[in-house]
């Protein structure tokens, strides 16, 4: 078994032949599993050749911490959407965050526009260096590397989830990666093969997220098994050590969807920067201790929006995660008293019909809200 945090030293060709003998039966390797890595006419690229980067790039984004089966089809949309440097740049937010929803963690949206729009309006175009990479905003060290070895078949090393995964299972590492991060760079640095990188990475990433995977990995078929000292000490799943998680702090939402006399619905925009920024949803917020939700739901209308409510019936309860948080939405339909919605916490209000909604971004809980919305609003409900 190696030793812990061991070099690679003399075995470092042999695990590269043996992991890129794998890839080329095993790996993702066809234009319908990751189409940003083909050529224009369907290749995959000659070593050094370089493809289209604004594709790799816009996917590298997407895979943060999202899998490749749910970013293929945002993918394929957004680049019919926005297929150059200056159509992102030019688009408005509203339209970009549209074409990102349901895909979560929307800052990451926000960050390509604004990328986008830094470098059309310095007349810059995609970098071709780490340098430039790092400067975008929401770009990091691994990010960049990903589309300099994937776009140009540059020798430069990644370190994403899966990456991590199996350099902690390789050399049985007993700490949570997350804390020693360059220690992990360096292995990843020294295992690189650097004639191929492109290849290399792919076939490295691949293994994580096929063989070497979270649950369950396929020890039985991973080309490196007689090197894994994980996999000599009956442990896998016991790698990566992770950091004791906190419960999740629980919280209550109440929610109003306000109804006017023409059958219009009430929404709100959030403010530009934050959680969910830029997007749409139903007013309301957190219940206070010992209130009764209905008065949590009349009160934040009240704060946010300068208007009065009457609240009448529940119209939904659901649950909902971040990775900071765990919430109840309880949606309450309401109906204007007095006052005019302004936004005093928000960037913007609109009355929108019912029908309409699906033109505003939304995050993914208020999905469900809205589908309730419709239901209740259909001919013969009761």
């Amino acid at each position: 078994m190696p030793s812990i945090g061991a070099a690679f030293g003399d075995r470092a060709p042999r695990l590269r032949q043996q992991l890129l003998a794998w890839w080329e039966v095993h790996g993702r390797r066809s234009v319908e599993q990751k189409p940003w890595m083909f050529t224009a006419d369907g290749r995959w690229p000659d070593p050094g050749e370089e493809l289209p980067c604004l594709g790799v790039w816009i996917a590298e984004v997407m895979l943060q911490q999202t899998q490749l089966s749910v970013v293929l089809p945002y993918w394929r949309r957004w680049m019919v959407h926005f297929p150059s440097l200056q159509c992102l740049a030019a688009a408005d937010l509203q339209d970009v965050l549209h074409c990102w929803q349901g895909l979560g963690y929307y800052v990451r949206a926000r960050r390509l526009h604004q990328g986008a729009r830094w470098l059309v309006e310095a007349g810059r175009p995609l970098p071709t260096s780490m340098e430039g990479w790092l400067a975008l905003p929401g770009v990091g060290r691994s990010t960049a590397a990903g589309v300099l070895s994937s776009a140009f078949d540059r020798p430069a090393a990644i370190l994403d989830g899966n990456v991590k995964r199996v350099l902690a299972r390789l050399h049985a590492f007993p700490h949570p990666p997350q804390r020693h991060s360059d220690h992990f760079w360096s292995l990843s640095e020294a295992l690189l093969d650097r004639t191929r990188a492109r290849v290399f990475n792919q076939a490295l990433m691949d293994l994580g997220a096929l063989c070497c995977t979270p649950r369950k990995p396929g020890c039985a078929a991973c080309p490196w098994r007689s090197d894994c000292g994980a996999y000599a000490a009956g442990t896998s799943e016991a790698f990566p050590v992770r950091e004791a998680r906190q419960p999740l702090p629980h919280e209550v939402i109440g929610v109003g969807i306000v109804l006017d006399g023409l059958g219009r619905v009430l929404i709100d925009q959030r403010p530009a920067e934050g959680l969910l920024g830029g997007l749409w949803e139903f007013p309301g917020g957190k219940q206070e201790p010992g209130e009764p939700i209905i008065a949590t739901v009349a009160r934040e209308l009240r704060e946010e929006l300068d208007l009065e409510v009457a609240v009448e019936e529940e119209l939904i309860r659901l649950d909902h995660s971040y990775t900071h948080r765990r919430l109840t939405f309880v949606v309450h339909l309401c109906r204007p008293l007095a006052g005019r919605a302004r936004p005093l916490a928000s960037q913007q209000v609109a009355w929108v019909a019912p029908c309409d909604l699906d033109a505003y971004p939304f995050p993914a809980a208020n999905a469900r809200m809205i589908t309730a919305l419709r239901e209740h609003l259909a001919p013969g409900h009761r």
